[in-house]
């Protein structure tokens, strides 16, 4: 099975780049002035991105005066614990342009190996990581060992205003046995990192 595993990701990793690079190069900050209707095309690529790694029920929970949120679930592990993935698909602006050596909305892979773009690692990385997970399981099991339930928050930089709102009006559809998130650092590259405990 991790061989299995292992094959898959090794050979569809080129996708799991392109979705990533499909994501960075929507403008999607949340900060005012910027436009909504980047944050609005944004939800509709991690729209999309849910359904092709074969998250169901996918759909863009609108609040009024909220940024989108994008929701996605996989339900057909009986008597198994639900997880609930969070990621955003908000970004920061880019800031001054002098200080970017690459335009930040168009990703480069450099020559240390590294993808740099604004939203690279924070955090559509944690999208598609998220889902290249779902993808490789349903692909290579044919399911997946637990319930999952993805919210991607698409105000996260600004606060998340209304991410109590949402929780509330969705509590039974977003109701899980733990939650866990991709925005959180890692110690060093090729290093896998677990943080665990959060609050805020």
């Amino acid at each position: 099975m991790s061989e299995a595993i292992g094959q898959f990701i090794d050979q569809n990793f080129p996708g799991f780049m392109d979705t990533l690079k499909t994501l960075v190069r929507i403008p999607s900050v949340s900060a005012a002035p910027y436009p909504r209707e980047e944050l609005v095309r944004s939800a509709k690529a991690v729209l999309a991105a849910m359904t092709e790694a074969g998250l169901e029920g996918c759909e863009i929970l609108d609040l009024p005066g909220a940024h989108p949120f994008v929701y996605g679930e996989w339900l057909h592990a009986p008597g198994k614990p639900t997880l609930l993935l969070y990621a955003h698909h908000d970004v920061q602006p880019p800031g001054r342009p002098e200080h970017w050596k690459t335009p930040p909305f168009e990703p480069t892979l450099r020559a240390d190996g590294r993808l740099y773009a604004r939203g690279v690692v924070d955090d559509k990385a944690g999208i598609v990581t998220h889902l290249a997970a779902i993808r490789t399981w349903l692909a290579t099991a044919g399911r997946l060992p637990v319930n999952v339930k993805l919210i991607v928050d698409g105000e996260e930089e600004i606060g998340s205003d209304h991410l109590e709102e949402l929780l509330a009006k969705h509590k039974a559809r977003l109701h899980a046995d733990v939650i866990v998130l991709t925005d959180t650092a890692n110690l060093e590259a090729g290093l896998p990192s677990l943080t665990y405990r959060l609050r805020g």
